[in-house]
């Protein structure tokens, strides 16, 4: 995929450590040859951010919190003075309480609920309204993660998967919305992954077994097979591509029930 993003610039927001999906989306798209732009949470993440960063040769990095406005404004004004444009926004944020990620949906808290909604979901759209001033000319690409449990039950899951239901419905009418603009909107929707994410979740490891055993590729995801599809959506290739949810789960999806060896 070399070359597919030359000359484009994006930002990337999530990376948590080098197993992040988001980092290996980050990978992916510099090694296209896109040039980068880094958000962060906090000193901790920051500092584990840098030389991730920089190894991709990058040397913007801003601490945003989704849920402040001034905080979302201050890092897009230090973005567009850096950029006169931008091509793509990668979006890889969510949070729920750990607490709430076992046991029973039944028990979610209001406070949680809300909170996860607006990190998870809402801060999607908070994001698109200010990166759409510096994609309104020329057009640009805004992609978000997802997960199936916001269609399926996932055991643990819980209101992480009322929070991708909100996300995906977004990302259709922020699809339409943009779309007269040229800005393409879409979600990948990776199966189980080994990310700290990912391991908040109450069985995330028997949860990752079973979707290897029994997806139709027999295997789960990689960050390389995700990154790989971000770089074709943000491409010219995807050019026709908006408001879909793609699945990069090795077809894990499509199962009604666990294959017969499984059983």
């Amino acid at each position: 995929m070399s070359g597919m993003l030359c000359g484009k610039r994006g930002l990337i927001m999530g990376v948590a450590n080098e197993r992040s999906i988001a980092w290996g989306i980050a990978k992916a798209m510099a090694e296209a040859g896109a040039e980068l732009a880094f958000t962060y949470q906090g000193d901790a993440f920051g500092t584990r951010l840098r030389p991730l960063a920089e190894s991709v040769g990058s040397d913007f990095m801003v601490d945003v919190d989704v849920t402040d406005d001034v905080s979302l404004d201050t890092a897009f004004e230090q973005l567009g003075a850096r950029w006169p444009k931008l091509d793509f926004v990668v979006h890889a944020i969510a949070f729920s309480d750990k607490s709430e990620l076992t046991g029973r949906f039944l028990n979610t808290s209001r406070a949680n609920f809300k909170h996860s909604l607006d990190i998870s979901a809402y801060s999607f759209i908070e994001v698109a309204r200010r990166a759409h001033p510096m994609m309104v000319e020329h057009g640009g690409t805004l992609l978000t993660l997802t997960y199936q449990g916001s269609n399926k039950v996932v055991p643990n899951y819980n209101v992480m998967g009322v929070a991708k239901a909100a996300l995906e419905s977004a990302t259709r009418y922020l699809a339409n919305d943009l779309g007269p603009e040229g800005i393409r909107v879409n979600a990948i929707s990776p199966g189980p992954m080994k990310t700290l994410a990912g391991a908040a979740i109450g069985g995330a490891r028997k949860t990752y077994k079973h979707a290897g055993l029994n997806a139709p590729l027999r295997e789960n995801a990689t960050l390389e097979a995700v990154g790989g599809t971000a770089v074709y959506l943000a491409s010219d290739a995807g050019a026709c591509t908006t408001g879909e949810i793609i699945h990069v789960d090795g077809g894990y999806h499509v199962l009604g029930m666990p294959q017969g060896e499984n059983i």
